[in-house]
């Protein structure tokens, strides 16, 4: 069944790809960027030429903005099954070079825009009685790793939201899931920074290195293991294409170190329906 997608972040890394992903399998979608007439002008313009790809110019820390997009959406398609909550940016470094500024671009962007999308759509699903959402979160928003504390924080943020809101909604026909990808050689590394505090930065000595050390070792990874970016557009389409209510909460997507996540998330699903059950809330498990 062809179904009406909305996708953030979509000019470049795995954006780029869900759009070309789900077009191609005969969905129409609203693929919104920022700067798509400036810097993001080439990618808004490879995007359009896709069969049912219609590239929107949005700001997702504007909730007018984000407002605009989907009632847009709504006025030209009567409906909207799904939206994919991608746009992100990587940010590491040791933990006390974060500045209030950082953290709160950071949580911006992975929090609370992702926050203002499903709020922004989910009036339609609720009087579809049906829809998806799909909330990009990482591996690294199940353990956090040294040097990433706060990427990881603003992604433990993004599952709390998913997790809650998933059984929340369950009962109104809406599916709430989280694709939880590994490392993947996308432009997300490129454009990555750091914390601000540099002059901090020095007084760790050698610890300092580390986090640039770990970006020299994710590309090694990649020349040696060439992990396919495609995996989770994929990953994507799958939870597109299953019936309602049949969608898992978590995806992980990580051929190099996903195995003890799933294991894991696994472990967690069945001890979290105890607690749930616990507290008079097991119908929301069904």
């Amino acid at each position: 069944m062809k179904k009406v997608i909305l996708i953030t972040g979509t000019n470049s890394g795995f954006g780029y790809l869900h759009t070309h992903t789900l077009s191609k399998a005969g969905h129409i979608v609203y693929a919104t960027m920022r700067n798509s007439t400036t810097s993001n002008r080439e990618s808004a313009e490879q995007l359009s030429k896709l069969p049912n790809v219609t590239v929107i110019e949005t700001d997702l820390s504007s909730h007018e903005s984000v407002a605009a997009t989907v009632n847009q959406i709504i006025k030209k398609e009567g409906r909207l099954d799904v939206l994919v909550n991608n746009a992100g940016n990587f940010i590491s470094g040791i933990a006390e070079t974060f500045s209030d500024e950082d953290i709160d671009a950071l949580f911006n962007i992975h929090v609370k825009a992702t926050w203002r999308t499903i709020k922004a759509v989910l009036p339609q699903m609720r009087k579809q009685k049906d829809g998806l959402i799909i909330n990009t979160s990482s591996v690294l928003g199940r353990f956090s790793s040294p040097f990433m504390a706060f990427y990881n924080a603003a992604k433990f943020a993004v599952e709390g939201i998913s997790e809650g809101l998933h059984y929340e909604v369950r009962p109104l026909g809406i599916d709430v899931a989280i694709i939880e990808p590994g490392a993947y050689p996308t432009e997300i590394f490129s454009k990555s920074s750091y914390g601000s505090d540099t002059t901090l930065a020095a007084e760790y000595g050698n610890l300092a290195g580390l986090p640039e050390q770990i970006g020299h070792g994710i590309s090694q990874l990649f020349e040696n293991a060439k992990p396919n970016p495609q995996d989770v557009a994929d990953a994507v389409l799958h939870l597109v294409s299953l019936p309602q209510s049949k969608r898992p909460l978590r995806t992980v997507v990580d051929s190099l170190t996903g195995n003890f996540v799933k294991e894991t998330n696994d472990k967690a699903a069945g001890d979290y329906q105890k607690f749930v059950s616990a507290f008079g809330l097991g119908d929301l498990l069904h």
